[in-house]
């Protein structure tokens, strides 16, 4: 009889847990993934997968619900040659496109491929993604292993008007660039990217669960360090943010605006001038960003190329007057919006927990490493 009533407890929680099962309306099978530009969990341990190639996006059912027994420790080094040598390739040809962590289970998700010759883009960073298909997950912070698209339930919705295969600038090839980012809040999926739009900085809303429902506005931001409004150049690192009790989209682009976009003016076929509070840099490209908190007070972490990491209040961006509209004063100088530099330069951020975050760093030996950093030291 106990047995019968401690069952019927644990239904009950696992009801009052997931009163609405998010992954009701998905199908059972092996969804065609050409690419993972970018990967970001939602709720219910469902992975999302931006696919800038076939101009897809995702949603998979992980089942990877349990919680950790205790703290994951993360401090993994050589992460380039212990991915190489559970898929019997080459150190110097595997590269990591993106990382996130499952919020309920705090395993970490990879997005890999194997043959770098493909993937270096201009920047020499993960950008053309012709090769990113290999999803390994990291579960206890240490134990490797390949994670199964065949038969999974999933759900797919296609990514309107992206940009043309065969469309290129002096950098190369665009159709990368379909999807630049991801992030889900608000029972929506973010995505940011380019459109075969003339305006081709656009931004994307996406109800969740998928009902074929896309909302795309273009983007225009004025570049201080370029002196000019810009549309062809996306975002590529945002996060979604409540300022001032409103929805917003604090975003960073290449060469190095921070823009602030009210969620409530992207609304299907609009455009949309963002406010530049800050110009951070040129001669920059900003990788990641994650918020967390410490001693009450919410901050941006965000990753870059050719700068240190930097950690920007974000009740500087709530309360700022700056609005920039003229050219920055000094060529690879900051304005606006203050930062504090950080001695880190990590290629890849995710948040691990409300205490922690997760990098990936080049060293100064050559080897890709990936630790687990309290956020007190930030």
């Amino acid at each position: 009889m106990k047995k019968i009533i401690h069952l019927v407890v644990l239904l009950l929680v696992s009801v009052a847990t997931y009163a609405t099962d998010l992954t009701e309306s998905f199908i059972t099978g092996t969804p065609k993934i050409t690419a993972m530009s970018q990967l970001a969990f939602g709720p219910q341990g469902i992975l999302f997968v931006g696919d800038s190639k076939s101009s897809n996006l995702f949603a998979i059912a992980t089942n990877d619900l349990d919680k950790p027994a205790g703290e994951v420790k993360v401090n993994i080094q050589n992460l380039e040659g212990k991915i190489a040598a559970m898929l019997g390739a080459k150190k110097e040809d595997i590269l990591v496109h993106d990382i996130v962590v499952n919020p309920i289970s705090k395993n970490i998700y990879l997005a890999v491929s194997r043959g770098r010759t493909k993937g270096d883009s201009f920047w020499k960073l993960p950008n053309d993604l012709e090769d990113a298909t290999i999803l390994l997950r990291i579960k206890n912070g240490k134990d490797f292993e390949e994670v199964s698209l065949k038969n999974v339930k999933y759900s797919q919705i296609s990514i309107p008007n992206p940009v043309a295969k065969e469309k290129k600038n002096w950098r190369g090839k665009l159709r990368p660039d379909v999807i630049t980012d991801l992030a889900y809040a608000n029972e929506t999926v973010y995505v940011a990217g380019l459109s075969n739009e003339e305006f081709a900085s656009t931004f994307r809303k996406i109800p969740f669960p998928f009902k074929g429902k896309v909302t795309s506005s273009t983007l225009e931001i004025y570049h201080g360090a370029h002196g000019k409004y810009e549309t062809k150049s996306p975002i590529r690192a945002f996060v979604p943010y409540k300022l001032n009790g409103k929805n917003h989209i604090l975003a960073a682009y290449l060469c190095t605006p921070l823009v602030t976009i009210p969620e409530d003016k992207l609304k299907d076929g609009k455009h949309i001038r963002g406010k530049t509070v800050a110009e951070l840099g040129m001669g920059n490209m900003p990788l990641d960003m994650v918020v967390y908190n410490k001693d009450g007070k919410d901050y941006i972490l965000m990753a870059n190329t050719t700068r240190n990491a930097m950690k920007i209040a974000i009740d500087d961006i709530a309360n700022t007057k700056a609005n920039i509209t003229t050219r920055t004063k000094v060529r690879y100088g900051a304005e606006g919006v203050k930062y504090v530099s950080f001695p880190l330069r990590p290629q890849q951020l995710a948040k691990f927990d409300d205490k922690s975050i997760l990098l990936v760093t080049r060293l100064p030996n050559g080897s890709l490493s990936m630790v687990k950093r309290t956020t007190k030291w930030l």
